[in-house]
């Protein structure tokens, strides 16, 4: 071993398993990430008795448990780094311009996707957003947020979250919507009942099918851990599915340039936004 704990990766075991993970789960670990995957795995392959990590991958390729490890995989190397109001410029472009022409065109139901939503501040962001517009009085509203990790999709439907997740949040905000708790702070139900939470692989279309013919898709700073064809297989499906005009949300760091001609990026109200004509 390299180093204490860690399990030695050689170079053509870390090709196959790095290749297994981003085809199941979209997760791309490049040529200088060989390292990084070993000091993500090294302890669960010590868990599980094994010796090495061509063992890890038979057990993923071919194991009798193979679902179950994958779910303990997906767990090990999802990023649930997350808070409320992040980039609200999107959120308040959503609200403040998108949504009125939405139901000024008589399109009916105002349907948002919140992708790969970890824990759920993202989701119960743009329900505050909504209501504080008085949105939810106005028009019918429909929000779904997935994420592949039941995990943090258990700690999202629990609605408690500890002081970090509040670190942009105006405090007036926290006071009207999340009471203390032992734990954190608890979403109130008025706040927490407009989010309805899935389980969904974004590599899977039958996951995603329904969800991805909404007109408003956020899916942000997730495409920075994928691999640029893995990118081109979740906006294909979204673009065969989202109506026009669709609207597609990305994080600030992500880009699509080169990636589709299906969304255009445009500008709108001083948020960068792709949509679909």
């Amino acid at each position: 071993m390299p180093e204490s704990g860690l399990i030695e990766l050689p170079i053509g075991v870390f090709i196959i398993l790095r290749d297994i993970i981003r085809e199941r789960i979209g997760v791309s670990f490049e040529d200088d990430k060989r390292e990084l995957l070993a000091s993500k795995l090294s302890d669960r392959v010590h868990d599980l008795g094994l010796k090495s990590f061509l063992d890890y991958y038979y057990r993923l390729k071919y194991g009798s448990e193979a679902d179950e490890e994958w779910r303990q995989l997906t767990e090990l190397l999802s990023v649930q780094e997350t808070y409320f109001w992040r980039e609200f410029d999107q959120v308040r472009v959503l609200v403040d311009v998108l949504i009125p022409a939405h139901v000024a065109a008589g399109r009916g139901t105002i349907r948002i996707w919140s992708a790969a939503c970890a824990t759920g501040e993202e989701p119960l962001s743009i329900a505050m957003a909504l209501m504080e517009a008085g949105w939810f009085d106005r028009a019918d509203i429909e929000i779904c947020a997935s994420d592949v990790s039941p995990a943090a999709l258990e700690k999202a439907k629990a609605g408690i979250y500890r002081e970090r997740s509040f670190r942009v949040l105006p405090t007036s905000l926290r006071e009207k919507y999340f009471s203390p708790v032992d734990k954190g702070w608890q979403a109130a139900p008025k706040l927490h009942g407009q989010v309805r939470y899935i389980c969904a692989n974004l590599l899977e279309p039958a996951d995603t099918i329904h969800l991805a013919a909404a007109p408003f898709i956020f899916c942000r700073n997730v495409f920075i851990y994928f691999s640029v064809p893995t990118i081109n297989r979740v906006i294909r499906h979204f673009a065969d599915r989202m109506p026009r005009p669709g609207h597609l949300f990305v994080g600030a760091s992500e880009s699509l340039y080169r990636t589709t001609s299906a969304f255009d990026l445009e500008e709108i109200g001083g948020a960068f936004v792709y949509v679909k004509q």
